[in-house]
């Protein structure tokens, strides 16, 4: 379920490197949840720059400050260095990372920056920025170049100390990719495969012309023309129609690039000090972070079980902590151990009722022993999904518990019915940012006969800058539907879910 990296021998020295007993800290605010074993004035001034940037980009939409329930908060743990956020990300030249889920999207950034390259915080917004569109405007297909254009225009935002706000700055990071003149053209942008322009190019001619078609008032309007002909379905070198002459707008974005460019300054006040509220961790909950960190950041089971003697190890001495059983479940999850992540949630549980996740983790550990014997008998299916509803009446906001409800119903001799249906689309709404809940939506939308709906969902991950052979399978879909419309795609999927199996049985 999730990955993680290894650890070194008998788990006396981390892979991730941090201090034994360090004091951790939460920092809270509208949007996001902070951890981390920086100094307390350090984390709030951290979180309340996050608080900012969401303020910044709303004011700049005109997109209102709508409450947002805790677990749908972007969780950013701040800890480290740049090399043990590169290790983390299993990736060389990493300053930060972000993945999106449903009820759970987490960011990683280091607390210590080598100050070389991209910083940090550019990192973090450039993400976050994709976040906030797909949130904000979670059925809106917006192709790839303007996916990154968009992130990019917002990541270099800098925070003065007067309190003004400097935006649309050059990214300096992207001025190797204009060294020896442009990377690519505007007609490429509009009207090529992107899944043939190199990614530098993609990103650098991407915020390029975004910045352009913002901000050059001769461009003014002709975004939005673009953009609604895109979303009725014409296909991008007509939609570029409302660029005017391809030609003249190569010239343009090329002289734009020279003599053009310019950044704003919102004065000081322009968005309001957001509320920061900070605590340290108990001794329990920080005990447990080096486990949390990996696990939030993703296990396959052979780093899992490589995890689960720490998990064990850190949580003996908390058998009463619901934080830390909770934790404890997961790992236990992931290495496959049912039976005693179900025992882990409900120490869990009995510490701490309230605490979603641990029930959540419950029902997680009982489905899957469930299917692992086979057990198609509703009367436990009914008793498993006491779990999601339980953590579903503890938090209706929480996307997870509805999305886990609606799988309880995927057993042989069982049909999800219209409550665990509306339940799973309620959990698309609360997470779309997550690819493979967008899937599961469209997937129940088709089985619904709600083939235009199911195509609409369907849409941004087809446009999804990364999103590979998903991506290349979500524009297949909308192909067919368009085509031959919802029994031809569900057939084209079951065909596909049929190859996978036998490809893991044989």
């Amino acid at each position: 379920m999730r990955r993680l990296v290894r650890w070194l021998a008998c788990g006396a020295m981390a892979f991730w490197p941090v201090v034994a007993q360090a004091e951790w800290r939460e920092a809270r605010s509208d949007h996001f949840i902070v951890y981390s074993d920086d100094q307390a004035k350090d984390v709030v001034r951290f979180a309340e720059r996050l608080e900012r940037f969401d303020a910044t980009l709303r004011l700049l939409t005109k997109m209102p400050a709508t409450p947002i329930a805790l677990p749908n908060r972007v969780t950013v743990y701040m800890t480290g260095d740049m090399s043990s956020i590169a290790r983390l990300a299993r990736s060389s030249n990493v300053a930060g990372f972000y993945i999106p889920r449903a009820g759970g999207s987490v960011a990683f950034v280091p607390k210590n920056a080598s100050g070389n390259g991209i910083d940090p915080e550019e990192v973090l917004f450039h993400e976050y920025t994709h976040h906030f569109m797909l949130s904000n405007w979670a059925e809106s297909a917006f192709p790839p170049w303007y996916v990154e254009g968009f992130a990019e225009f917002f990541a270099p935002t800098r925070f003065r100390d007067d309190g003004s706000i400097e935006i649309a700055r050059p990214p300096m990071y992207r001025a190797r990719q204009f060294a020896n003149g442009m990377p690519i053209s505007a007609t490429e942008l509009l009207t090529g495969d992107p899944r043939k322009i190199d990614s530098s190019a993609l990103y650098a001619g991407g915020w390029l012309l975004t910045h352009m078609l913002l901000l050059d008032p001769a461009r003014r309007g002709q975004l939005g023309q673009f953009m609604e002909a895109i979303s009725a379905g014409q296909p991008p070198a007509k939609a570029a129609a409302a660029m005017g002459d391809p030609r003249q707008l190569d010239r343009d974005m090329a002289r734009y690039a020279r003599t053009g460019l310019r950044y704003s300054v919102m004065p000081a006040g322009a968005v309001p000090q957001p509320k920061v509220t900070l605590r340290t961790l108990t001794p329990a909950e920080a005990a447990m972070m080096p486990v949390r960190i990996r696990s939030r950041r993703g296990v396959d089971r052979k780093a899992a079980l490589e995890l689960l003697p720490m998990a064990q190890r850190l949580a003996a001495p908390y058998p009463a902590d619901a934080t830390v059983q909770t934790a404890l479940a997961e790992a236990e999850y992931d290495a496959g151990n049912y039976a005693a992540a179900e025992a882990a949630a409900r120490r869990g549980i009995a510490a701490d009722a309230q605490a979603i996740d641990a029930h959540v983790y419950l029902g997680m550990a009982q489905m899957a022993q469930a299917r692992a014997a086979h057990d198609t008998d509703p009367a436990r299916w009914k008793e498993i999904r006491r779990s999601f509803l339980a953590a579903n009446r503890i938090e209706n906001d929480d996307p997870e518990p509805l999305r886990l409800f609606y799988q309880t119903y995927q057993v042989p001799g069982q049909t999800p019915n219209e409550n665990a249906r509306a339940a799973l689309l309620r959990a698309h709404a609360l997470g779309p940012q997550d690819r493979g809940l967008r899937m599961e939506a469209a997937r129940a939308l088709l089985d619904m006969d709600r083939a235009a709906e199911a195509k609409q969902v369907l849409g941004p991950v087809a446009y999804a800058p990364h999103g590979g052979a998903t991506a290349a399978f979500a524009a297949e879909l909308i192909t067919i539907i368009d085509r031959d419309g919802a029994k031809a795609a569900i057939a084209r999927w079951q065909k596909g879910a049929k190859a996978e199996q036998d490809d893991e049985e044989s």
